[in-house]
């Protein structure tokens, strides 16, 4: 690719909790065996991906958390998802219920598990298990804040983003579109996107995700 990504602020800020180290070295650990399986070097991986040799090693050693957009980088490179790559390493899925008087299949708020961009703030809770048909997931961006992804995270998907606070802005292949609370857009051919939030006020939307027929 020509365009190669290598985002130094990508490093985990100083005094990280135990447990987002943890989760850091989990995801590290499953990029490398994601590598592995393919039997791709760090070279073919940034070939695949627009990601720098250095960012990528950065990432699989645990010392440096992608941002959404590496993320979305690198999952688009193995053909999946970011919640299936974020599921799979660091376990962010609707928990099994235990307690004879809950639900099969409730997940409640105060327990469910989140990623947040450690450069934008932007968050990512996953609202469907691993498990579902679809791939559902809340996303919550900052005021002023906004995250790309490239052409590829989309080539094998189907997107539809419905806004449920704020305002947020979708740049698809350089057109922009403004949706407020309640609007929906759902993406066609593959093409960059931008997601943007230039309000002052964060945006909170839902993405729903399902493999191209």
């Amino acid at each position: 690719m020509s365009h190669i990504v290598d985002d130094e602020r990508a490093d985990p800020a100083t005094g990280a909790d135990d447990t987002s180290v943890a989760e850091q070295r989990a995801l590290g650990e499953r990029l490398q065996r994601l590598r592995t399986e393919r039997k791709w070097s760090l070279t073919e991986l940034a070939e695949e991906s627009g990601v720098s040799r250095a960012m990528i090693n950065r990432v699989e050693r645990g010392v440096s958390s992608p941002t959404a957009t590496i993320l979305g980088r690198l999952s688009g490179a193995f053909g999946l998802t970011i919640s299936q790559l974020l599921d799979d390493a660091l376990e962010h899925e609707v928990p099994r219920v235990t307690d004879p008087d809950e639900a099969r299949g409730v997940q409640r708020g105060a327990t469910a598990d989140s990623w947040t961009d450690p450069d934008t703030g932007y968050r990512r809770r996953p609202v469907s298990s691993a498990t579902f048909p679809a791939d559902i997931t809340e996303v919550r961006l900052p005021a002023g804040r906004e995250v790309a992804y490239p052409a590829s995270a989309y080539a094998f998907l189907r997107h539809c983003i419905w806004v449920v606070d704020g305002v947020l802005e979708v740049v698809v292949g350089g057109e922009p579109t403004r949706l407020a609370a309640g609007d929906r857009i759902e993406l066609g051919d593959p093409a960059d996107v931008v997601y943007r939030n230039s309000g002052e006020d964060p945006t909170r939307y839902l993405v729903v995700v399902v493999r191209a027929p």
